[in-house]
């Protein structure tokens, strides 16, 4: 069966997102931007706002990389969430945006991103990434980084919310 490499990122993409929704269950919006707590403890690792808010990132990097238009993320998104940002734990809510606003901006540019994703050519997955540095030497073609940006980075984040969530004391997702 021929599979578009375009299907074939997306179908990984589809699969995060579905699991992303899973892991979404239970957290209530005033955790959402806490650090999880165990006995008493603080543990400093990333939690679901800056997971999500950070991942919302990448679903318009793609669809502009294909060539698309993206829905336009709040302005205050790339500051707060980019690779260079340090999550802060946020007690008064007044750091990140609410947990309505960034699950939205995930799920509409996962969604965008699926979409770009099943109607590109396998000719335009094969050109040049536009990056530069180690992302151009890591992943050298459009294809090789959708990959990443769809698979391994989404994953890689969304296993800190589970462990966030198991931190918290909720089930597996």
């Amino acid at each position: 069966m021929a599979r578009s490499i375009g299907n074939s990122i997306a179908d990984s993409l589809a699969l995060s997102l579905d699991y992303a929704n899973r892991l979404l269950k239970e957290v209530p919006s005033d955790r959402f931007a806490r650090f999880a707590t165990v006995g008493g403890s603080t543990v400093e690792s990333n939690h679901p706002a800056f997971v999500l808010g950070h991942l919302a990132l990448y679903g318009p990097r793609i669809v502009s990389q294909l060539g698309g238009t993206p829905t336009p993320l709040p302005a205050a998104f790339e500051k707060a969430f980019s690779k260079d940002a340090a999550c802060t734990d946020d007690p008064t809510g007044t750091i990140y945006p609410a947990m309505s606003e960034v699950v939205k901006a995930f799920r509409t540019g996962c969604e965008e991103a699926i979409a770009a994703l099943r109607s590109a050519s396998d000719d335009t997955l094969q050109k040049p990434n536009p990056a530069e540095g180690r992302m151009l030497e890591l992943f050298p073609t459009l294809a090789s980084v959708q990959t990443f940006y769809a698979g391994g980075h989404m994953m890689m984040h969304l296993g800190q919310l589970s462990a966030w969530r198991r931190i918290e004391g909720m089930k597996p997702a």
